[in-house]
């Protein structure tokens, strides 16, 4: 498959991660982060296991599981730490704001590592993306609580987990491929999370949970973490890392209309032309030319497991 389907794929691996807050926020009131996480990442781990091992692909080498591991750890057990950690501090616009710097960090890593050259079109695109992003929150980034900037810098820290992922991980998913990949270093994440999140009884509030609550669970495991995830790391096998990254612009976005749809926030003009911008931003970064996207495409095809 080609490079224009990784972009497809991380588009729609960060739309479900934006319908994914509204479960998030209904969760928040019962159980604190490191349940949430828990419940997402392990019942993700549970949902992939199972269509791994009947799929019969390639698992990870044994060289390859300690950086696998460190990745999980660091993807699926720090990433969600500081995630939400940072919204204790600041508010969702902001630090959905924050998070859109990641395409940033993946393209200034991935320059430093040596692992993606920096374009002038894909810093273009990006930094339109990013704009989008910001005008379509333009309402709530006003109302900055006090130490708003700590939340801030937990997000950008939360974002810098995240380039360095897209960039590393990438030889390990073409060794092994997506699925398996992604079932190893969310099981070893989840677990970590588990130990944490029993050690410090987070889990007491779980008796008191009737369906709603199970069924915001399922929803996150299901498609805020295994299909959410899987698809990312599809794209990460197709495209580059700064053009999946780029997707993450369409997270806040989604999130919004879910807000709309389901808690009755307000939608406005910001919103629309927002969305058009980001649009705008991913497609001004993912396409080179016609000539270099189908060489790109396929070349990693070529690549492919």
């Amino acid at each position: 498959m080609g490079e224009v389907w990784g972009v497809l794929a991380a588009v729609l691996s960060s739309g479900l991660g934006g319908t994914s807050i509204g479960a998030t926020r209904y969760l928040a009131g019962a159980i604190d982060p490191l349940a949430i996480g828990s419940f997402r990442f392990g019942v993700g781990f549970l949902l992939l296991l199972p269509v791994t091992v009947l799929q019969r692909g390639n698992w990870p080498a044994w060289r390859d599981w300690p950086g696998i591991a460190c990745l999980g750890l660091l993807f699926f057990a720090l990433f969600p730490i500081l995630f939400n950690a940072s919204l204790i501090f600041t508010t969702a616009a902001r630090g959905a704001l924050a998070l859109s710097t990641l395409p940033l960090l993946t393209m200034v890593v991935g320059a430093a590592f040596g692992t993606e050259p920096l374009t002038a079109r894909k810093t273009i695109g990006v930094m339109v993306a990013i704009f989008g992003v910001a005008v379509a929150l333009v309402t709530g980034l006003t109302a900055a609580p006090p130490g708003a900037w700590c939340g801030d810098l937990l997000m950008i820290a939360a974002a810098f987990c995240m380039a360095l992922y897209n960039i590393w991980s990438k030889p390990f998913i073409r060794r092994s491929g997506p699925l398996p990949f992604t079932t190893v270093s969310m099981g070893i994440g989840a677990l970590c999370l588990l130990l944490i999140a029993w050690l410090r009884g987070s889990f007491v509030p779980v008796a008191g949970f009737g369906a709603p609550q199970w069924l915001a669970a399922a929803y996150l495991g299901a498609f805020g973490s295994a299909l959410t995830f899987f698809l990312w790391a599809f794209a990460l096998e197709r495209t580059t890392p700064t053009r999946v990254a780029i997707s993450v612009t369409v997270n806040p976005i989604t999130a919004s209309l879910v807000g709309a749809a389901l808690l009755g926030e307000p939608l406005g003009w910001h919103l629309a032309s927002g969305i058009m911008t980001v649009f705008a931003g991913i497609w001004i970064a993912t396409t080179d030319g016609a000539s270099g996207m189908n060489a790109r495409a396929g070349r990693t095809s070529s690549e492919g497991i």
